[in-house]
């Protein structure tokens, strides 16, 4: 784990939602967050009565509109910064479930308050700002 990871005082989960494109490569299901419209994983806090991973498919379900098969490990950690209320911000460790999506639903409870769109791999490392969570893309295999 990384200093940061060690350091950071909040949990969440999330999922690395995913699927193979034509040629098999892989592409990233990403949403746009509901306070700035960046590009994120969906992600939130455990949940008391489920595993992190039934956690983390429900977000996936939630802000994205996407079920599949959703992994028991997790793919690893990164960390970013969450901005509560008013202008503090809290370091925050992710926990993060690969979901290779079967089905994307045209409606969901977050879909009017995110986007969701599609990314192939180096796009959406581009895409999303946070360090660690471009390495996580960049090493996944399913």
């Amino acid at each position: 784990m990384s200093d940061r990871t060690l350091r950071a005082k909040r949990r969440q989960v999330g999922a690395l939602c995913w699927r193979l494109d034509d040629a098999d490569r892989i592409e990233f299901l990403l949403v746009t967050s509901r306070d700035t419209g960046r590009w994120v994983t969906p992600k939130g806090n455990r949940m008391k009565g489920l595993t992190d991973s039934e956690a983390a498919a429900e977000e996936a379900m939630e802000e994205a509109g996407a079920t599949g098969q959703m992994a028991s490990e997790p793919v690893g950690t990164f960390t970013y910064e969450k901005r509560l209320s008013g202008r503090a911000r809290r370091l925050t460790a992710v926990d993060l479930y690969g979901l290779q999506v079967a089905h994307l639903f045209d409606r969901w409870p977050e879909a009017h308050q995110r986007e969701r769109r599609w990314f192939r791999r180096l796009d959406a490392m581009d895409a999303v700002d946070e360090p660690e969570l471009k390495a996580l893309m960049a090493g996944f295999a399913p």
